[in-house]
């Protein structure tokens, strides 16, 4: 029996000790490339061109304590994510459509195509001659997202067990209880998918656009003036910001879908 208990224990601790590491593995592979940045900036000795990870560190947090960084961030954020919002609705929306209507998918799929295949300094440099710069970057994170969602959304309906509707039908299932106890669980994988792909890429590519353009109060404003005065601790701190601000918003969006998905399950 002591034998037992013992082993019992000592199961418990290992598995402890594995969860431990597990969510500890991102932050030490962070340690771990933070040190070897500070070791070649050591070395390289050369803090106009690459700055050591604690003086950008100071930097950020000098930003931090900054009305501009805030107003810079609060419009891109809106910006951007308008743009990424606007895709989720719309990509859904067509997706829908497109496997209800096999001809809207014909007509729609060379678009989305061209979307994808379009390079992203073109499209912003299009745009800028039709729009104002300080709308640039909530098209170019619309246009970057829509196909992402567009695809994933298609492929989940696609998916989804024809078999459960036929069931719903037989039984006369009203519709919206259709959609949310059938339909929706079947989507979130497939969008919670969607999004991790869309966020990121439509964030880099908006944040490109503001570089790029230019417009008022902008993460990338700041970004493309700091390497024009050759601020470059700024300009990793920034950049810094931008790579932080990005997860958080993966995370949020990730956490609500899934949090939504667990809430409409039948």
């Amino acid at each position: 029996m002591t034998i037992f208990t013992t082993q019992k224990r000592s199961d418990v601790m290992n598995d402890n000790t594995k969860k431990i590491l597990t969510r500890a593995a991102p932050w030490l592979a962070l340690l771990f490339w933070l040190t070897v940045w500070l070791v070649i900036a050591l070395i390289f000795n050369k803090p106009l061109l690459l700055p050591t990870p604690v003086a950008v560190a100071k930097k950020l947090g000098e930003l931090l304590c900054t009305a501009t960084f805030w107003q810079a961030l609060a419009l891109s954020l809106l910006r951007i994510v308008a743009g990424i919002a606007a895709a989720v609705a719309l990509g859904t929306l067509l997706a829908f459509l497109c496997v209800r209507f096999k001809i809207l998918d014909c007509i729609i799929a060379p678009l989305l195509n061209l979307f994808k295949a379009t390079p992203v300094a073109s499209v912003i440099f299009l745009l800028l001659l039709f729009i104002g710069r300080n709308t640039v970057p909530l098209f170019i994170a619309f246009a970057m997202a829509l196909p992402i969602i567009f695809s994933n959304v298609k492929e989940g309906l696609l998916q989804t067990d024809r078999q459960l509707f036929e069931m719903a039908a037989v039984f006369r299932v009203p519709r919206g209880r259709t959609l949310k106890c059938i339909t929706l669980p079947s989507l979130i994988p497939y969008l919670v998918a969607a999004c991790r792909a869309a966020i990121s890429l439509a964030w880099k590519a908006g944040i490109a656009a503001e570089v790029l353009a230019v417009p008022e109060h902008a993460l990338g404003r700041a970004i493309f003036e700091s390497k024009q005065y050759l601020q470059t601790d700024e300009l990793f701190a920034y950049t810094a910001a931008v790579l932080i601000i990005s997860a958080v918003l993966e995370k949020i969006t990730l956490r609500l879908l899934r949090d939504k998905g667990g809430r409409d399950r039948c």
